[in-house]
């Protein structure tokens, strides 16, 4: 492993040195923007927040990889599952958390399946083709998106028109899926997006259509090809009806079926079928130095489990989320606002529901001397638990260096997570009597930014109450409830990140995640990650880069024997380029676990070895 660090240290300075000989030209960036800590549009430097912002050219640079696997590149973040068969259950771990303690919103609404045993939205069903940007806020954002929200929220915006008249994308790609013994190098992995857009004074409109088929690899050890097809449809409208006044609509159609193995890795026939349908409206009214804005959804989610233990769930969530922005002036920002959420399921035959009404406001105060403040509360009213407060408080300060600056900042807040309607009405170890959990987050951290160079640091500690685990009392089936552990636990870590520009069209990025649960055992979890890459564009026309991932060792259950094994570290090594063929045309093609590593994510199952991917972008 220490070889392999070295190697990749050397690449680096080699690839920096050789092109340090052409004309060192510092790139004067444009100041980056940041919205999800806060909803308004606000500089980096004067947000007290950890904001990872994943934009449409960087997505463009990671063609062919899905979603997960670009999110997990990120500091803080392993999405254990995200290296395996495409139809792997995912486990997204965010400074020491779980599935439920992660809040996915789209073009602002918060979206989860409440069947799931967390909750959680299942990022298989997203195409990163149809995504025009993501925002991942680390750490406790409670008081502004609500329940789950107590390690991160990932905020994704969805491909819109942005410019008059018609214009039409078509990505389409085609790869390798094989294990780290196979060398056939078949293509198995086809994936086909085509989007529409269209713009005029007051209309705007799109529409989307993606397929992907993935075959060749098995989900357990040794067997039989477990393959995965997802498709997905979007479609949007917005009309600004007046000066002041606008509309958008929008629609979501996404399915996924995916063919699973044993909870053991053994080779079984089993499958499981997702399919959503979700519904968007959202009218804005715009007067002097405010807004008003309603966010009204409906999420239906329909699943079917085939396997030794067969279900199906019929789900459907209500979201209402109704806010008042205002700007007094460019110092003091504040958002008021009420967020309504309905669930209900179907377990069988019986349907159960929960609802929560949530008045918040939130306040940001940016001052001319270089302090500023976030802060905000949330009252959350549960139809099962009642009322609970929810605050955070969130302040940093800037010194200016010249062309750059030193930021301090550092921020506490508590989170509320209720029991989800599968933990208490489920059919897997239902728990009626179950008390919601409570995290409390405080976070201290650095940063230092220049024209060409941005180092940060961020430390941090998480504190978990009533936390609820499945505990199973019947080893021979299996059966189990879910209880709250009576042990208080804490999940705390330190993030480091470095975005270096040292020439102009060369960067460099690094980060480095440490996290450690002293009183628990996280499975799966590692301790140590790193992520770094090299990108170079060599003229306008040609991109290339070298991604690099280093995973320290975990432990996970062996369910054969029942015993806890420790996995071994690795380190996996990504190449991508691409290339503008013609003015409409762009190609691409990347090699993933060039080194072809021998690895484990999960005991028992399978994991991707070497593989190349081709494509094209075609803009019309």
């Amino acid at each position: 492993m220490i070889k392999r660090l070295a190697s990749f240290g050397a690449l680096v300075c080699t690839c920096t040195v050789a092109v340090a000989q052409q004309e060192e030209v510092k790139e004067q960036q444009l100041e980056e923007v940041v919205v999800s800590d806060s909803r308004f549009e606000l500089k980096r430097e004067n947000s007290g927040k950890t904001v990872i912002k994943i934009d449409q050219k960087e997505i463009e640079r990671n063609q062919g990889r899905t979603l997960v696997e670009l999110i997990n590149t990120k500091s803080g973040i392993e999405i254990n599952g995200s290296r395996s068969n495409a139809g792997s259950v995912l486990g997204t771990f965010v400074r020491g958390g779980n599935n439920r303690q992660v809040l996915v919103v789209i073009d602002g609404v918060q979206v989860s399946d409440p069947s799931n045993v967390n909750a959680e939205f299942d990022l298989r069903l997203i195409s990163l083709d149809q995504i025009e940007s993501i925002e991942i806020l680390k750490g406790a954002a409670s008081t502004l998106y609500g329940t789950a929200a107590a390690s991160a929220v990932i905020n994704i915006t969805t491909k819109k028109a942005s410019a008059d008249g018609l214009r039409a994308t078509i990505n389409s790609s085609f790869g390798t899926n094989q294990a780290e013994n196979e060398d056939d190098y078949r293509f198995n992995d086809f994936s086909n997006q085509v989007n529409l857009f269209g713009k005029s004074d007051k209309v705007s409109a799109n529409v989307g259509f993606g397929h992907q088929s993935v075959d060749g690899l098995s989900a357990g050890l040794n067997g039989e090809s477990d393959p995965f097809s997802r498709i997905n449809a979007i479609a949007g409208i917005g009309y600004q009806v007046s000066e002041k006044f606008k509309v958008d609509f929008g629609f979501n159609y996404d399915k996924f079926n995916a063919a699973f193995d044993n909870f053991d890795g053994a080779d079984r026939d089993f499958e499981s079928i997702s399919e959503q349908t979700r519904f968007r409206i959202a009218p804005t009214y715009n007067y002097g130095k405010g807004s008003v804005t309603a966010n009204v959804a409906i999420n239906d989610i329909d699943r079917e489990i085939n396997s030794d233990f067969p279900n199906t769930f019929d789900s459907q969530t209500l979201v209402g989320d109704v806010f008042n922005k205002y700007t007094f002036n460019d110092k003091l920002y504040t958002i008021v606002g009420v967020n309504y959420i309905k669930q209900k399921t179907r377990f069988n035959t019986i349907e159960e529901e929960t609802t929560t009404t949530d008045p918040y406001a939130n306040v940001v105060y940016v001052s001319e001397f270089g302090l500023n403040l976030n802060a905000g509360v949330r009252l959350n009213n549960h139809s099962e638990y009642g009322s609970n407060f929810i605050y955070n408080v969130n302040p940093s300060y800037v010194f200016r260096t010249g062309d750059g600056y030193i930021k301090a900042f550092g921020s506490y807040a508590t989170s509320f997570i209720t029991p989800n309607l599968s933990q208490l009405f489920g059919p897997f170890g239902a728990n009626p009597d179950l008390d919601p959990e409570t995290n409390t987050t405080f976070e201290l951290g650095l940063e230092f930014k220049d024209d060409n160079f941005r180092i940060s640091g961020v430390a941090f500690s998480r504190k978990e109450k009533d936390f609820i685990d499945f505990v199973v009392v019947d080893f021979t089936t299996f059966a189990g409830e879910f209880q709250n552990v009576a042990d208080d636990f804490e999940a705390r870590g330190v993030e480091v990140e470095i975005d270096y520009l040292p020439i102009k069209n060369l960067n460099i990025t690094v980060n480095n995640t440490f996290i450690e649960r002293p009183d628990q055992v996280r499975l799966r979890l590692p301790k140590n990650k790193i992520n770094a890459s090299v990108g170079y564009q060599f003229n306008e026309k040609t991109f290339a880069s070298l991604q690099y991932q280093y995973t320290s060792s975990r432990v996970d259950t062996d369910f054969s024997t029942f015993t806890n094994v420790d996995l071994d570290s690795f380190a996996l090594l990504d190449i991508y380029a691409n290339h503008q063929l013609t003015k409409r045309m762009k190609l691409f093609v990347g090699v993933s676990n060039l080194l072809n590593e021998e690895y484990l994510e999960v005991i028992g199952f399978t994991t991707k070895g070497r593989n190349v991917r081709f494509g094209f972008i075609l803009n019309l």
